[in-house]
């Protein structure tokens, strides 16, 4: 098994095949840049990725916020990551907080975002880039670039508007307004809204039944459910065709068939 990777700003653990990774600069509300956040986001997205060990991962943070998204104090300095001109702003974010949606992207597992607070900006888009979002009562959600004068420069705009469709989409981003978690639950943000007590448990009871299903099938599922979005139906079902000749001949599938006929026995 790879170790578990050393982050700077960022905590993880490792328990019964579910990783959780904590952002962890509450001194900044866990704002991704002018931290080492993206750095150790995109890291646990390649470990966990080369870990067959890690079956789910949840993505939470420490303290009163999930995350503030951008310094805005940076912003108002023209520091960091916005210092420079046009081509030395875009060559940044390329370099910088652009990874995180291409890394959480490919991750080949389910990932949870359990939100325990503010989710602003960048940190909303960081949410929607989870395949579930379980929400704190104390949760708040807001695209708010445009009240900023930027654009959702970390591919927001595309994120959001899959998960919840292009109208509504269109009306948060436009109106900047924050929402709290009970309207991100109506418009399909959040899938569940739990107290703060019980954000953590729920996440893991989730993950955890996600990460006790057969490893390769759930891999390839994964990958499904993403290529679905972007394939031609006949392509796409060429390629279950394949995955799911993989999974036949798989030892797993073979001990799945196995558990279920024995508990019918029973």
């Amino acid at each position: 098994m790879p170790p578990i990777p050393t982050l700077t700003d960022a905590t993880l653990t490792l328990e019964q095949g579910v990783a959780t990774l904590t952002l962890n600069r509450d001194d900044v509300r866990n704002a991704l840049t002018g931290t080492a956040l993206i750095d150790d986001i995109v890291t646990v997205a390649e470990w966990a990725n080369r870990n067959d060990d890690v079956s789910a991962l949840i993505l939470t943070g420490a303290g009163a916020a999930f995350s503030a998204g951008g310094n805005i104090k940076e912003m108002a300095k023209r520091s960091g990551d916005f210092a420079g001109d046009v081509a030395e702003v875009a060559e940044r974010y390329r370099r910088g907080i652009q990874r995180i949606p291409l890394a959480l992207d490919s991750v080949e597992i389910p990932v949870i975002a359990a939100v325990n607070g503010p989710a602003i900006g960048a940190g909303f888009d960081l949410a929607n880039m989870a395949d579930i979002r379980i929400a704190s009562t104390r949760a708040k959600f807001g695209e708010t670039f445009l009240n900023l004068g930027i654009i959702p420069g970390d591919g927001g705009a595309w994120f959001l508007q899959r998960l919840i469709g292009y109208q509504r989409a269109f009306e948060l981003t436009f109106s900047g307004r924050i929402i709290d978690a009970e309207e991100a639950r109506s418009l399909g943000v959040v899938l569940e809204v739990v107290e703060p007590e019980m954000l953590l448990p729920r996440a893991t009871e989730l993950a955890q039944r996600f990460a006790h299903q057969p490893k390769p099938a759930l891999r390839f599922t994964k990958r499904l459910m993403k290529m679905a979005r972007r394939l031609e139906l006949k392509d796409f079902l060429d390629l279950c065709a394949l995955f799911q000749g993989v999974c036949h001949n798989s030892p797993e599938h073979l001990a799945a068939v196995e558990r279920f006929l024995h508990s019918k026995q029973q």
